[in-house]
């Protein structure tokens, strides 16, 4: 369309009438400021899967993020899937399995102390529990796949009582054998025995009271475990079946799934057996693959459910669409 002299005047005019005391206000709305709670349902059989996301964090990226791969390569990965250059941001999303008959929690976050530590960028797996419905005192049993913060922390209130009081804590065998053997924390280097300290305070608080499982058991009716070390030496994953549907929960088998399913050979600095974890991951992702398994994971994109597949040099996480109704 053209614009005449005339329009340009008549709408410079009308600007300049806004401008007068008196004019008639102009009804902006303010910015709100903060993002919904976020939460996602779908079914897996009969039972119903709720992901309920803890929040982010988003960090520079270190030289060494993953550890035999150059910095410039990692940025490479990021820019290919469209993602910032020289920083990471980390997503947590634990999930709720309501089978019927038992309300299961399986991992927990960073818990809502870290709130006002990260400015509500994490720690809000409760707050998120609380605005989906989900009642803290009605979880049946937490399963815990492994014993870092951002999977144990939320096992705790704010003011570090026991957060999900009547439910049982389930946590892997190999795992708690691992993280409470005071020589290990005594052998560990520097860096690392904050990591043996947060497992002492955490469970300390809890009065040590779990249930430890062993992988490739049921810990629950429908949920089962899968030995999948090397992130930890303990690690699990779980399968999920109802009926003919099955889900697999990666856990950290990976973590961005643009970097360490594209690539599956790279180690994330995370992983404290770099070789076992690469093996492990390569041996599970072929499974999942073949059998056709959903999968859910802990670090994917929000709500972080959609099926792997196979590429040339790795994989690729294709999420499952949007769902309006269950």
């Amino acid at each position: 369309m053209k614009l005449s002299r005339r329009d340009l005047m008549a709408g410079a005019g009308a600007a300049a009438f806004a401008s007068l005391p008196g004019a008639p206000a102009q009804a902006f709305a303010p910015q709100v400021g903060k993002q919904n709670a976020s939460f996602y349902r779908y079914k897996l059989g009969s039972f119903e899967i709720t992901a309920v996301t803890d929040g982010s964090a988003t960090f520079p990226l270190a030289d060494g993020f993953v550890k035999n791969v150059a910095k410039s390569e990692v940025n490479k990965a990021l820019e290919a899937a469209n993602l910032p250059r020289d920083q990471m941001t980390i997503v947590f999303t634990p999930i709720v399995v309501n089978t019927g008959s038992k309300l299961v929690v399986v991992d927990t976050g960073y818990g809502p102390a870290m709130l006002e530590k990260s400015g509500g960028k994490n720690g809000q797996f409760h707050s998120n529990l609380a605005a989906a419905g989900i009642d803290r005192g009605t979880v049946d049993a937490v399963v815990i796949s492994h014993f870092h913060g951002d999977h144990i922390n939320g096992l705790l209130t704010a003011d570090g009582k026991p957060a999900f009081a009547n439910a049982e804590i389930l946590v892997p065998a190999p795992e708690w054998k691992f993280w409470t053997d005071d020589g290990n924390m005594s052998r560990a280097p520097d860096a690392a025995k904050p990591a043996y300290q947060n497992v002492r305070r955490v469970f300390g608080a809890l009065g040590n009271k779990v249930t430890q499982y062993e992988p490739g058991k049921d810990v629950v009716p429908g949920i089962q475990s899968v030995a999948t070390h090397g992130h930890t030496p303990g690690h699990v994953s779980l399968t999920v079946a109802s009926g003919s549907d099955s889900m697999f929960v990666t856990c950290d088998l990976t973590n961005r799934p643009e970097l360490f399913l594209a690539n599956p050979g790279w180690h994330l600095m995370y992983d404290m057996d770099a070789a076992m974890a690469e093996a492990t991951r390569r041996k599970m992702f072929d499974m999942v693959v073949a059998d056709r398994m959903r999968v859910q994971g802990f670090h994917y994109p929000f709500p972080a459910n959609g099926r792997i597949e196979k590429t040339d040099t790795g994989y690729r996480f294709a999420p499952t669409p949007w769902a309006a109704s269950l």
